[in-house]
């Protein structure tokens, strides 16, 4: 019997000689394949974010340089373009453009429907060129707080982006209210982006601001 004990004995010492890193090289190994998961999430989430802010800036100052031929070419092949007044986005009224329609239309005195204004209820009706300078970009967005899948401006209306664009990513670019108006006069401009052939493409402007 105590031979037979000596004998596993000298096996076991034998086996743990051959291979005595066994349990250690698979789980540094494991830690390096989690750490380098972690490290290429890290990566995508920072080219995402360089890339939204890349087109964001491009696209803003598009519209405040009253630059429609390069604006055009930010909207999406495929879906086009939505633009919606106010924070609740309403794809049956909100008026839409495909890149050709808006190319079509933009050097036009063409009035379209774009909503209806908050509180008085009236039909706001213009031009493509009006409703961009007058709506929206009614403030200075260029020089505005920008977020990215982030909302800074936060009224009483309905807010439903997310829930319409579920897999579409967005900027915020944010002008805070001033102090004489208790900061209710903030206004921001949203842009809705969804990957299209490996290039993000406008699909949605939203204005949103204090609304009664």
């Amino acid at each position: 019997m105590k031979k037979i004990f000596f004998s596993v004995l000298i096996l076991s010492a034998v086996a743990c000689k051959k291979n005595p890193d066994k349990f250690i090289n698979d789980k540094t190994d494991s830690t390096a394949q989690v750490k380098g998961d972690s490290i290429d999430n890290n990566e995508s989430i920072v080219d995402k974010d360089a890339a939204l802010k890349q087109i964001n800036e491009e696209v803003v100052q598009s519209v405040k340089d009253r630059d429609y031929k390069k604006f055009a070419a930010f909207i999406h092949p495929e879906k086009g373009v939505r633009f919606s007044m106010y924070a609740f986005v309403n794809p049956k009224e909100d008026k839409q453009f495909s890149k050709t329609d808006f190319e079509k239309y933009q050097p036009t005195k063409t009035l379209f429907t774009w909503g209806t204004m908050d509180g008085s209820g009236d039909l706001y009706k213009a031009t493509i060129n009006d409703y961009f300078t007058k709506w929206v970009y009614s403030k200075d967005f260029a020089t505005g707080q920008v977020s990215f899948n982030e909302f800074q401006g936060k009224g009483n209306s309905l807010n439903n982006i997310k829930e319409i664009y579920p897999k579409a990513d967005f900027t915020e670019n944010f002008i805070k209210g001033s102090d004489a108006n208790a900061e209710m006069d903030w206004k921001t401009l949203r842009l809705v982006f969804e990957e299209y052939q490996g290039k993000y493409y406008l699909i949605a402007v939203v204005n949103d601001q204090w609304t009664i």
